[in-house]
């Protein structure tokens, strides 16, 4: 099968720092990429074109065949005949000249540039069209008309890649709404660019004003599981796996059960992420930010998220061995599928970091019960050998996520003694020694009192005595009792000399 002499290609890509994935993934190509909306959908034998982002199709396969040494010959050419469905010829050009790049002799890597003048002439048609009736539609003053006009110009940008130009256009739409409905149809539209442009921060804006347009009905209701997983996807392409797992886990159960072939079907998010992304995402996220006692209780028991975490066996039973304490079989488990998840589009960058996360807090967890533990028993609890537990110990330390010592001359990890009698008594000692300079101060202002030597506060200062209960915070009690009480008694050369040191 082609991919297993990996081309020079690859090569090159991995001195550049690309991610390369040698390994076959347990993903079959055909069906995997079945699950997710393209532009078109094929209904009896017509391609009809509908909406979605109508990207991820593309962007799936195009990742894969750029990164995979595997399936890059079936996910070029499945990215190069996506392409040609839609009007994109930038992405068509890149997918055929990566092809051309990898497998010279391969036909479909070679450009067909009537097809792309053809497109082009198309596309420029088609743009030209929409603005005339747009331009119509606000000669007539008609709102819900100049309304739709910028939607479907917004949509044909988007089908042709113009992301910053459908965003403009989707924007503009916002004076022409007439109704809470059509505001949350611009803000899905705009979501949706958002996600293809990765501009997270415009992804959460928008999930929260939808949120927050008006009383809840049941429009939203049926989008309430994309607008979870949305905000989910934006913050763990942020970093932020709790705040990620927490959406994920909150995601309405409906998504699971939706028609990805349905384009009728509301609660399908296929042009974006499928519930089987969800429970992936979710339950790595969660793994990653989550102690054992939130895993069982918001993952293994949470009912909603089960019917996707049935969708991903594997995701539910890494997550039942972390909460074990088997750590090993976790992790082994995990790593079988991380060829997968390298190729995927929106966790790839996130896999080596979440993956580090588990695996720090299934160490630290490990260690909690010993006093020390030697590395062959590290090594072999986790399956890898002395040396990497030694540099992931090391590491560990360093960055203070394991309060232990390293004894290199044993091997041994020893746990920090701590001695909580010699804790209570220093406590006790500062307890102690607060108490009597706080009495002391109080008996000091009961004798100045009753010698008549208080000094009375200045107009506006409130309470005469109150500078002593409150002593300005630059200048020390004791300064203010020796200036303010005793030196009033005192020669007037004598007492500024003192003054001023």
């Amino acid at each position: 099968m082609a991919g297993r002499i990996e081309p020079e290609y690859f090569e090159r890509a991995r001195q550049k720092g690309r991610v390369i994935v040698r390994e076959p993934p347990k993903l079959d190509l055909d069906a995997y990429i079945a699950n997710y909306k393209g532009i078109y959908a094929r209904f009896g034998n017509v391609d009809v074109l509908r909406y979605g982002t109508g990207k991820t199709r593309f962007e799936r396969l195009f990742l894969i065949g750029t990164c995979s040494s595997y399936l890059y010959l079936e996910a070029l050419k499945g990215a190069i005949s996506e392409a040609r469905t839609g009007r994109d010829v930038v992405r068509y050009g890149d997918a055929t000249a990566t092809l051309h790049e990898i497998v010279p002799e391969e036909p479909e890597g070679i450009l067909d540039l009537g097809w792309m003048d053809r497109t082009t002439k198309q596309v420029k048609a088609e743009t030209d069209r929409l603005e005339l009736e747009l331009k119509g539609y606000k000669n007539n003053l008609i709102k819900e008309s100049i309304r739709m006009g910028y939607d479907d110009l917004g949509q044909h940008y988007h089908r042709v890649g113009a992301l910053a130009d459908s965003t403009k256009a989707f924007g503009r739409m916002r004076e022409f709404c007439t109704t809470p409905s059509h505001v949350v149809i611009m803000k899905l539209r705009l979501l949706n660019v958002s996600i293809d442009q990765r501009n997270w921060a415009n992804v959460q804006t928008n999930v929260a004003s939808i949120r927050q347009t008006g009383p809840k009905s049941v429009e939203l209701e049926k989008i309430a599981a994309k607008l979870s997983a949305a905000m989910g996807l934006s913050h763990m392409g942020l970093g932020s796996y709790r705040e990620a797992a927490r959406e994920f886990l909150n995601t309405d159960p409906r998504m699971a059960g939706a028609k990805p072939d349905d384009s009728a079907d509301d609660e399908s998010y296929s042009e974006v992420m499928t519930p089987n992304d969800v429970a992936v995402y979710g339950g790595l996220c969660a793994l990653a930010s989550m102690s054992r006692d939130e895993l069982q209780k918001k993952v293994l028991d949470n009912v909603s998220f089960r019917n996707y975490l049935e969708l991903e066996p594997q995701i539910r039973r890494a997550i039942s061995f972390f909460v074990a304490g088997k750590y090993s079989s976790c992790l082994s488990i995990l790593n079988s599928y991380k060829p997968d998840y390298l190729l995927d589009i929106y966790l790839q960058q996130h896999v080596d970091g979440i993956y580090c996360e588990i695996r720090t807090k299934a160490i630290r967890q490990y260690f909690i019960p010993f006093s020390h533990v030697t590395f062959s028993a590290l090594a072999a609890s986790f399956d890898t050998d002395e040396a990497t537990i030694e540099a992931e110990l090391t590491s560990m330390i360093k960055k203070g996520e394991l309060d232990a010592r390293i004894d290199l001359v044993d091997r041994v990890l020893l746990a920090r003694k701590s001695n909580p009698r010699n804790t209570v008594h220093a406590g006790a000692l500062s307890t102690t020694k607060e108490y009597g300079d706080t009495a002391h101060l109080r008996l000091m202002r009961m004798e100045i009192i009753n010698a008549g030597l208080e000094v009375k506060g200045k107009k506006g200062r409130g309470d005469a005595r109150g500078w002593l209960n409150n002593p300005a915070p630059e200048e020390p009690l004791s300064d203010r009792i020796a200036g303010d009480v005793f030196l009033p008694t005192m020669d007037k050369s004598l007492r500024s000399g003192l003054r001023n040191g």
